[in-house]
């Protein structure tokens, strides 16, 4: 079938999706999922898996401008007010997952303690776009909304550095490298701070030449290529796309008055770029994975979803944040994607002997949390009394 005929489809069927959603009073994202679910390898097979990764370019390029969207929350004033906040809130909710998910593999399964430690670690990383399009979608404002974005927008780098570090760990453990610990380690710092210099040094060329545009326009071609621009290098560097993009959204918004202007041109652009990511995504799910996983991938889900909700909850508790924080955060920090199963990936590659038992348990994991994450967050939000707030918060600025 023809590439673009499949484009075609993936958006109708998303649409109706969409639809299908409100009528059940569910979150959009939940619906394009569900109507990829359907058109997968699971149910009628319109989409291929082959086709799944033919569409890479549509995935990286709406993670790059949801990164980018949601660096427009790091201003700076207002991050030297509650930044240490965020970090202990964000080191809790992970730290928490982390811990849990260890003492269920390690202890009440037996695995291995290689198995147990990189498995653990992937569970700290929490997929951002879901949650970031179901606040855009209920025009969510308030403490928990103010809370949400910063944090899931450093839980990546959080994910990425335990990550690195369980790897490490691992392959001492198993005596598979002549690299030190302390050489091994340093790498995913070194593609943290990498991957924000070089999203600053991109940000404030974009500052600069956003200034000096003509027209809506051709301003919206500029931060168009410079989003592309943040991303192809990143790769070419084997830095992180992610990071890359949020520090070139967060320099913007620092550098440029009236920055605004810009982060609603991408709004406005992106809507049928984000359907066709999610419905994609749901495109790329198999049910068959549910046939293999077994109580492990049971434990697991259950085990970080209990981590998350917890640390989330201290971590709020200690720092004295809104009580609607302390309540609610945890559940909306569970949804888990597409930097867990790139880092699944990185186990193959180095650590084969553990990829299959990994790589199933991920999958489940993604399964399920991507189809019930956004139900969870718009419930939050709800609990929290957030939804349709952020109408109300622009009048009274107005």
């Amino acid at each position: 079938m023809d590439v673009l005929l499949k484009i075609s489809i993936v958006l109708m069927v998303g649409v109706l999706g969409g639809r299908l959603a409100k009528l059940f009073k569910l979150p959009n994202v939940t619906g394009y999922l569900v109507a990829g679910l359907f058109i997968g390898p699971s149910f009628f097979k319109v989409i291929s898996s082959q086709d799944v990764d033919s569409f890479s370019i549509i995935n990286e390029v709406a993670l790059a401008a949801i990164a980018f969207s949601i660096g427009s929350e790091f201003v700076l004033k207002d991050m030297l007010k509650v930044g240490r906040s965020i970090m202990i809130i964000t080191l809790a909710e992970a730290i928490g997952a982390v811990l849990a998910v260890f003492l269920v593999t390690y202890y009440v399964f037996n695995q291995s303690f290689v198995f147990s430690i990189v498995i653990t670690s992937m569970s700290a990383a929490t997929a951002p776009a879901a949650t970031i399009m179901v606040i855009r979608q209920y025009k969510a404002s308030g403490p928990l909304t103010r809370t949400i974005l910063p944090v899931v927008a450093i839980d990546d780098a959080v994910g990425i550095m335990f990550f690195g570090i369980a790897m490490s760990i691992a392959k001492i453990s198993i005596g598979t490298t002549d690299y030190s610990f302390l050489q091994m380690i340093s790498q995913p710092f070194i593609e943290i701070v990498g991957s924000l210099i070089l999203g600053f040094v991109l940000g404030a060329i974009l500052t600069f030449l956003a200034k000096r545009a003509k027209s809506r326009d051709e301003l919206l071609s500029i931060v168009l290529a410079s989003i592309a621009a943040s991303t192809g290098i990143a790769n070419l560097l084997k830095l992180s796309p992610l990071l890359t993009c949020m520090m070139l959204g967060a320099t913007l918004v620092n550098l440029k008055k009236n920055s605004n202007r810009v982060f609603s041109l991408i709004n406005d652009f992106t809507p049928p770029l984000y359907l066709l990511f999610f419905t994609l995504a749901g495109a790329s799910l198999n049910l068959k994975v549910l046939l293999d996983v077994g109580a492990l991938g049971i434990g697991y889900i259950l085990a970080r979803a209990f981590g998350k909700i917890l640390g989330a909850s201290l971590g709020a508790k200690s720092v004295n944040a809104d009580e609607s924080v302390v309540k609610y955060l945890g559940l909306a920090l569970l949804p888990q994607g597409g930097v867990s199963i790139g880092l699944s990936m990185i186990v193959r590659q180095e650590l084969p002997q553990f990829s299959t038992a990994i790589t199933t348990v991920i999958l489940f994991s993604v399964l399920v949390y991507e189809i019930s994450g956004p139900i969870l967050a718009k419930i939050a939000i709800q609990k929290a009394g957030e939804i349709n707030s952020l109408g109300k918060v622009v009048e009274q600025r107005c």
